[in-house]
């Protein structure tokens, strides 16, 4: 039987590194893409090779558009040499920063990096990599909370999550031709090094946020690699064009 095979981009940590180890645990097969950590991103192929599948870390700067021709170049390459197939089924566009900045003071450098990275990178490579994607396969964006609950200093990183909701129904609708079904699935707060590791270095944040979270806690790492190995098994097939909270119930 011909394994599935899974590409998450910035997979090397947080929560692309918890998505590729739950995934993997359900025997697929995972392309990840690190940015700048080659040695955790070497460190997890081990990690994952140990789970009984076969792995692939890819070097992707999301922020840079121009170069995402010669990336799907490089996925086309590797799936034959590693994997043996020439294309693969699902998607997760994870990679992404976090910066904390009040609407007031927000520059346009900072908005314009958060538009590279985390709208116009998961268009456009999106796009060039849609060519690779098995027909039935499936995508998973990933969003944030924020956009259905404020805190202050996130106006433009929610912005670009909000955008990134608006094209996932897009998505849906123009690629159900080819049985691809498209996904947002949006995290509450997550104790990671994301945002420089606010939620789960500073204890009072992270008190405050389990208090006003239905189940008492902030997230973990493993709650969303379960939450999206959820959403790719063959029993959700039928969920398509949706936004999924995964935050424990964060401000209900």
């Amino acid at each position: 039987m011909i394994r599935k095979i899974a590409l998450i981009t910035g997979a090397s940590r947080g929560l692309g590194k918890s998505t590729a180890q739950h995934l993997a645990a359900h025997g697929i097969d995972i392309i990840g893409t690190y940015n700048s950590k080659a040695d955790e991103a070497k460190a997890l192929v081990k990690t994952l090779k140990k789970a009984k599948v076969k792995a692939a870390m890819l070097q992707l700067d999301i922020s840079k558009s121009e170069t995402f021709d010669d990336f799907a170049g490089e996925v086309s390459r590797t799936l034959q040499s590693v994997f043996s197939q020439h294309r693969f089924d699902f998607l997760i566009n994870n990679a992404g920063i976090g910066i904390h900045a009040s609407f007031s003071e927000t520059t346009e450098d900072q908005f314009d990096q958060l538009v590279n990275i985390q709208l116009k990178g998961p268009f456009f490579l999106t796009q060039h990599l849609l060519p690779l994607i098995n027909d039935n396969g499936r995508i998973i964006n990933i969003s944030t909370g924020l956009t259905r609950f404020v805190l202050p200093g996130y106006a433009a990183y929610a912005a670009m999550k909000g955008a990134m909701e608006v094209l996932t129904r897009y998505q849906a609708k123009e690629l159900g031709a080819r049985g691809i079904g498209v996904n947002v699935l949006a995290p509450g707060a997550i104790e990671t090094d994301f945002g420089g590791g606010v939620v789960r270095d500073n204890p009072e944040i992270n008190e405050f946020l389990a208090g006003n979270t239905a189940l008492g806690r902030v997230g973990l790492p493993g709650d969303i690699g379960g939450a999206i190995a959820l959403l790719l098994a063959d029993e959700s097939r039928w969920i398509n064009g949706q936004r999924i909270e995964a935050s424990g119930g964060m401000f209900l």
